[in-house]
């Protein structure tokens, strides 16, 4: 028994941790339900908690370039102290509160290229090797967001990509350490006068708050040109959007000031991922999982991932 004890401290026979979630498709706001299912090992062990924690990839910028690692960004502890005989099989159910302003990743079943989100199992365990698990999710847009999105898609603009960026929206209440940009590609009548637009919305119980960024092209004004406009969830699914969003773009080309109910303010601000960090914000056991790390952790996701739409 002594022996194995010693094995269990170096993970050899110890417990193991396998979390299944019921949907692997949800909404910012919603609920991630499923269970965490734990099998004995070759000892009994005394169970410290089971915690579970929302990962996702994020990139921060420094003086030395950007840097992207993997931000922890919400944590619910799903079981206290217990014991786990040996051999023994237990089920964990759990339902967990999402944010908000849970960044996208998947619109009408495709995912976004550059997105990875997941829920990693933590499985503490007293004098030994802790065990874990990690589970890819996606996440869909709201009603409201969905009908921002198609306005684009009908103004002949494509999403390539998308990213998180550490920082915080200037002038926006957010609870999340970073925010999402969706690059947005024109074709045809817009694409002459911009090389892009980077979309982020900024979500909460009572609406949106969207922010758009345009590269425009050289040779006119060029420069970026930043609009921003907040809408309750009710009223955007009934705005006419590609008309509004067509008038703004038809400005660019001609001065970057106030076109309807678009204010114009510089977006980017807050700390960088550094001071985050150090705040105890984000990342995983008190910190960031390396870029390199992952890319491993999610690497059968961008495989996945790496078309358009």
């Amino acid at each position: 028994m002594v022996f194995k004890r010693l094995l269990g401290a170096f993970g050899v026979g110890a417990p193991s941790v396998d979390t299944v979630l019921s949907v692997r498709s949800v909404l910012p706001g919603g609920v991630l339900a499923g269970e965490v299912r734990l099998a004995g090992g070759d000892f009994d062990a005394e169970i410290e908690h089971v915690t579970l924690g929302l990962v996702a990839k994020a990139e921060a910028e420094h003086a030395e370039g950007e840097h992207e690692g993997l931000a922890e960004f919400h944590r619910a502890r799903v079981a206290e102290p217990f014991t786990l005989r040996k051999g023994e099989q237990r089920t964990i159910p759990f339902q967990i509160p999402l944010p908000w302003e849970l960044p996208i990743s998947q619109v009408q079943g495709r995912p976004l290229p550059g997105m990875a989100l997941g829920v990693r199992t933590e499985l503490a365990i007293a004098k030994a090797v802790d065990k874990g698990d990690l589970d890819m999710f996606a996440v869909e847009p709201l009603p409201s967001q969905e009908r921002v999105l198609a306005a684009f898609a009908a103004l002949g603009f494509t999403v390539r990509s998308a990213d998180l960026e550490m920082g915080h929206i200037y002038g926006a209440h957010q609870d999340l350490p970073f925010y999402q940009e969706i690059e947005l590609y024109p074709h045809g009548g817009h694409a002459w006068r911009i090389n892009e637009v980077e979309l982020t919305f900024v979500t909460s119980p009572e609406g949106l708050q969207i922010v758009l960024e345009a590269d425009r092209r050289a040779g006119g004004l060029g420069g970026d040109a930043i609009a921003r406009l907040q809408t309750t969830h009710d009223e955007a699914l009934h705005r006419d959007w590609p008309t509004e969003i067509d008038a703004w773009l038809n400005t660019l080309s001609q001065h970057a000031g106030h076109t309807g109910h678009f204010d114009h303010h510089d977006h980017r601000g807050g700390p960088g991922l550094g001071t985050v960090a150090a705040a105890g914000a984000i990342g995983l056991a008190g910190g960031l999982v390396a870029a390199e790390v992952a890319e491993k952790i999610f690497e059968s996701d961008d495989e996945e991932s790496d078309s358009d739409w």
